[in-house]
């Protein structure tokens, strides 16, 4: 797909994705918090346009909505300080980070990655659109919400975060070098659940993104 920021087409080299930063999530998932953001990668190749229909993989067990505020990075690095860390963010967006729920819990129990359940193909449904950095003035108190069939199932705000984007940069960036065009997903507010063939998805992003789509 084509991610654009400002006009000018993105090359997604990886979206790196972080679980466990929302504490009713962690709750409803009956997990425990873990000290510090729980890290995993989902390939370029998992990346689709929200915008587009939502396909939802077949005999594959639950396909689970994970609605999340998504920064890219425009100036990559390695060890980036915490008070460097917004001056390598080039913009945000809305995006659904999908999750194969019963091959995770499989993996979780076995001790496993969880790579097939984050990473299949269409895992990481995002707005084509980024809105650049300098237009959005607190990342930090962002509305986030996502319905299906007009009813709603998530609804929080960034505000929420248990780890911030700054101290989530320099953590990341100690483990893996970022580079421009990287994803960062930020975690998801409580209400993850199924989604079906036909189900109609509705999501926001407070003023930055409004997206209504359908699962296949």
């Amino acid at each position: 797909m084509n991610i654009t920021l400002k006009g000018s087409p993105v090359i997604v080299p990886k979206i790196i994705g972080v679980g466990r930063n929302y504490t009713a999530h962690i709750r409803e998932m009956q997990a425990r918090p873990t000290g510090e953001p729980v890290l995993f990668i989902k390939p370029a190749t998992s990346l689709c346009a929200l915008t587009a229909p939502v396909n939802i993989p077949k005999n594959m067990g639950a396909v689970h909505h994970e609605v999340e505020l998504a920064v890219l990075i425009g100036n990559g690095g390695k060890n980036i300080p915490e008070e460097d860390a917004m001056s390598h963010v080039a913009g945000y967006g809305l995006a659904l980070d999908l999750t194969l729920r019963d091959l995770q819990s499989v993996a979780k129990e076995k001790g496993l990655p969880w790579a097939t359940a984050k990473g299949f193909d269409g895992a990481c449904p995002v707005v084509p659109q980024f809105t650049p950095a300098e237009k959005v003035e607190d990342p930090h108190n962002l509305e986030i919400e996502l319905s299906v069939n007009d009813s709603l199932r998530q609804k929080g705000n960034t505000r929420q975060m248990i780890f911030r984007l700054p101290f989530l940069i320099h953590f990341i960036s100690r483990r893996f070098t970022l580079q421009n065009g990287d994803i960062i997903l930020t975690g998801t507010p409580a209400g993850v659940g199924p989604l079906q063939s036909g189900d109609r998805i509705r999501a926001r992003l407070q003023h930055i993104a409004r997206v209504s789509t359908q699962a296949v």
